[in-house]
């Protein structure tokens, strides 16, 4: 229930802040909440990767895509994700989630999600993610970029992204996927 109010908070001031242009990063305010801890009084793995949904929804809403996505019938799905993690976040420490579309092909965008509170990073979270149409079928970021009016070129891969692609699809194709 806290991510619904997260949600809700996200959908009601996004559109007053400072605007993203799409290949800039946008930094997306957060605080540990009790509902967000495990056991051993940290927040729980699975709440990063439900805040990197929110922050993706507060990117795309200051970016101004949001609507002009929901207009087309189109909704982002994530393919895949890994994070890794350097230190925990306690209960209500402050930080930041920061989203940057890193780059994209035929198929698929990539973004990098950083955790980062008091300047240090927390943990950074990678996401390859696509978008599929109401009326069926995937929507290619090629098309995403038009309805956007953006004339871009996919920036170049990173090495530590262009081997998690790599890792990805080997482990994919073992398991038949």
């Amino acid at each position: 229930m806290n991510l619904f109010f997260r949600l809700f908070y996200i959908l009601l001031f996004s559109r007053s802040r400072k605007p993203v242009q799409i290949m800039e990063e946008c930094a997306t305010p957060f605080r540990v909440w009790p509902t967000d801890l495990d056991v051993l009084r940290h927040m729980n793995n699975g709440v990063y990767f439900s805040l990197q949904d929110l922050a993706r929804t507060d990117y795309m809403i200051r970016a101004q895509a949001a609507k002009k996505i929901a207009e087309q019938g189109w909704y982002p799905v994530v393919a895949s994700e890994m994070i890794r993690f350097r230190r925990s976040l306690k209960l209500f420490q402050k930080f930041e989630l920061c989203t940057r579309l890193i780059s994209w092909d035929d198929k698929y965008l990539y973004l990098e999600h950083k955790f980062i509170s008091r300047g240090d990073v927390i943990a950074v979270g990678m996401i390859r993610a696509r978008f599929l149409s109401k009326t069926g079928g995937t929507v290619s970021p090629q098309d995403l970029l038009k309805v956007l009016d953006l004339s871009l070129q996919a920036p170049s891969f990173p090495e530590h992204l262009a081997s998690w692609i790599s890792a990805d699809q080997t482990h994919s194709k073992s398991l038949g996927l």
